[in-house]
């Protein structure tokens, strides 16, 4: 096993410990809601964001137990925000990491209070979570907020619902992507960079790197949404032409889009080049994100 897949699986073990911890603590108030948001968020799947936040602190030599925080929030804001993407006024998806969605199991109205609960829980984590930081929290609420809100995720799924039986531009498809996709993927690691006194220049030098990531990502899975099947996917395959959806391949076509993707992926590996880190761990990520076949 390489040294990146040995810390990936020593991420996802962390994660999965850590989010039972904070949600078994939390108190249930009725028999449907608190169910819903543990079925959703302990639901596995790639841990991406704690993944990138757990590896950038690594190299910057960060106490591990500010990063938990910050890592618990982001996958709380991920898990209500694929909640509130499944509903039928969203994307309309019934089959998420191979099973049921949460509105299909315990109804829409009890998976918009879930959804919304787990975003409200994040902010509380960041407030409350027991960890060294003090006066950082102010610093890593306000990333999170805007990286979720109308400058960030929520603001990029708005454009793409409207986006849905049109032909974007390529550079609105980058718009869309990069707030709703990207914005958390950013967060992850400016949220690790809080804790660490860098210059300017690096901390810019990480936000491309991040940038490049998460459109990679967003590319990869369009290209997915094509060549892989539900099976390994875990959710609908070409639920996107079903919708209507611009995709990278719609626009760019299948080959044009893997093109792309090694492009973006060369420009998250040059911007690793350019500052003074041991960045094996995250460029090891940057070739998991491109290769992966779910």
């Amino acid at each position: 096993m390489s040294t990146w897949q040995s810390f990936q699986e020593t991420v996802a073990t962390r994660m999965s410990h850590l989010l039972e911890q904070v949600i078994n603590l939390q108190p249930q108030q009725d028999s449907a809601l608190l169910p819903a948001m543990q079925y959703s968020l302990l639901n596995g799947g790639k841990r991406i964001r704690p993944f990138l936040i757990y590896a950038t602190g690594e190299m910057l030599d960060i106490n591990k137990e500010n990063l938990d925080m910050c890592a618990i929030a982001l996958e709380c804001v991920h898990s209500y925000s694929l909640i509130h993407d499944d509903l039928p006024a969203m994307d309309d998806d019934n089959l998420r990491r191979g099973k049921p969605t949460c509105h299909i199991v315990y109804g829409e109205a009890t998976a918009i209070l879930a959804g919304d609960a787990l975003q409200t829980l994040a902010f509380n984590v960041l407030a409350d979570y027991p960890a060294p930081a003090t006066v950082e929290r102010i610093h890593l609420v306000s990333i999170l907020s805007k990286a979720a809100g109308n400058q960030g995720m929520c603001g990029g799924q708005s454009l793409d619902l409207q986006a849905t039986n049109q032909q974007v531009s390529l550079d609105a498809l980058h718009q869309i992507h990069e707030l709703k996709t990207g914005a958390l993927i950013s967060a992850s690691m400016e949220m690790a960079c809080v804790f660490a006194d860098l210059p300017e220049q690096h901390r810019n030098t990480f936000q491309q790197y991040a940038r490049a990531l998460g459109l990679a990502f967003q590319v990869k899975d369009d290209i997915l949404d094509i060549t892989a099947n539900t099976e390994t996917l875990g959710k609908p395959q070409g639920s996107d032409e079903e919708a209507n959806k611009s995709t990278f391949p719609s626009l760019l076509g299948l080959e044009g889009a893997e093109n792309y993707l090694n492009e973006l992926h060369m420009q998250a590996l040059n911007a690793l080049n350019a500052i003074p880190y041991n960045t094996e761990l995250l460029k090891a990520f940057s070739d998991f994100v491109v290769q992966r076949e779910h």
